[in-house]
């Protein structure tokens, strides 16, 4: 879903605007719209349109020039006595809720749109933007039925046809999305937001030959994005063509790899027999599924057991964090609980030694120090 375009709210400036009105110089007055000079334009108006102002002009200038300073408090008030005065007026209701809308008040932009739509059956872009909002509200069915108001007045718009493609996979409803995408694809063959929403589609609906062709045909308009990459790779796998699909998969950044694209990378070196690679990519995609704070919520249990006196439970805790992550401090904190609670000098002598031979770093000094005094007197005995 795009965000509300800026000049999109203002393009209600009707001729009305430069208008003569009283006492203006409206050459002055274009001259600062033509040097984007809107705060001063507000400042210039305002000092001769006296409170109150009731003409409709003048309130209109003076509405529409805050809106363009960004000056929204100002706009919304001067929109508003604009609305008391005809709450018909379309220009006016798109302009309230469009500000409302940048201000974060969406019930109240909602509550404008809505009333706007009732009197303007035809305004697309209101019905896009109560599209917008019932996204942010993650209300999907009021998002739908504005998407497809909208997508029915302009079918060919990509950005609508977009949304409401990928409105429709949630739901789900794979037809009317492929549908919609189809038509806008038509009037714009190499647009690239359609083109991954109907790559998205496939990969859902695990159309492989479909997603290939897509897939391919964003390559072709340097679509590399990893999103597309991840999707296209595993469709090669999928089709069996796992040497593009080995070729897709390693051509996205490493920050980007994720335990399954990691994974689909190894599932084709093993099936072009190529097993020590496949054990690589394997062990990668295990690396990745487990969270890097797994070691430490153990260290966390273990801790909690020992302070309960369940000394074996920590034991237990303290050895499956190792598995996860091979932290120092897990062998120290190991050490001192075989040392002062287990009375286990064997065991302790061995993890306080395998503590210090990591070299901890300086924030656990303390701990060395401890530990190559405990491992002299051990050691001794």
């Amino acid at each position: 879903m795009k965000s509300i375009p800026y000049i999109l709210l203002l393009i209600t400036l009707t001729t009305a605007t430069f208008a003569q009105s009283r006492n203006t110089d409206d050459a002055q007055l274009l001259e600062y719209y033509q040097n984007q000079r809107f705060a001063d334009a507000l400042t210039y108006l305002q000092g001769i349109y006296q409170e109150p102002v009731t003409d409709t002009k003048e309130l209109s200038r003076l509405a529409y020039t805050s809106a363009m300073a960004n000056k929204l408090p100002d706009a919304e008030r001067y929109y508003q006595r604009l609305y008391d005065k005809d709450s018909t007026n379309k220009a006016v209701l798109y302009n309230i809720a469009g500000i409302a809308q940048r201000r974060g008040n969406i019930d109240k932009a909602e509550l404008y749109y809505k009333r706007l739509v009732v009197i303007d059956t035809l305004n697309f872009n209101a019905f896009n933007r109560l599209a917008h909002i019932y996204n942010e509200k993650k209300d999907l069915k009021n998002e739908v039925y504005y998407l497809q108001k909208a997508n029915n007045l302009n079918p060919t718009d990509a950005d609508v046809a977009a949304d409401l493609s990928d409105a429709y996979i949630l739901v789900p409803q794979f037809s009317k999305a492929e549908k919609v995408l189809n038509i806008a694809i038509a009037a714009d063959p190499d647009n690239i937001f359609l083109l991954q929403s109907l790559l998205r589609l496939h990969y859902i609906e695990s159309n492989w030959p479909q997603t290939v062709k897509i897939g391919e045909r964003l390559l072709l308009l340097s679509d590399s994005s990893s999103n597309t990459l991840a999707k296209l790779g595993r469709a090669y796998y999928q089709t069996k063509n796992y040497t593009c699909g080995i070729a897709t998969l390693l051509h996205i950044p490493e920050n980007d790899q994720t335990e399954n694209t990691v994974y689909f990378t190894a599932a084709c070196y093993k099936l072009l027999k190529d097993q020590k690679k496949a054990i690589v990519y394997f062990n990668k995609a295990i690396e990745l599924s487990i969270s890097k704070g797994t070691a430490t919520y153990y260290n966390e249990v273990a801790d909690s057991y020992e302070t309960l006196k369940q000394y074996k439970k920590s034991l237990e805790a303290y050895q499956k964090g190792l598995l996860y992550d091979d932290k120092p401090i897990s062998y120290y904190f190991l050490a001192t609980l075989y040392d002062t609670e287990l009375k286990n000098k064997k065991n302790a002598l061995k993890y306080y030694k395998k503590f210090v031979a990591f070299k901890p770093d300086p924030t656990q000094k303390t701990y060395f120090n401890y530990s190559t005094e405990r491992i002299a007197v051990l050691s001794a005995k």
